[in-house]
């Protein structure tokens, strides 16, 4: 597993104990809770291609289902 450090402005640094606290987790959870959770959305550009294709062809499936 792969460590990486940053730095965060002290107030920020606070609000992510805080955050984290409540959750019950450690400041190290959270963050890697919110990472997971941000690289498994979807990009835009696919989300969007793929609403542009079901549109598209949104007479089709309604046809075929």
């Amino acid at each position: 597993m792969t460590s990486i450090t940053i730095q965060i402005e002290d107030g920020k640094a606070a609000s992510l104990v805080e955050k984290a606290r409540r959750f019950g987790l450690s400041p190290d959870e959270f963050v890697a809770a919110s990472i997971e959770d941000l690289l498994s959305q979807p990009e835009a550009e696919f989300e969007a291609a793929a609403r542009k294709v079901l549109n598209k062809n949104k007479d089709l499936y309604r046809r075929l289902a």
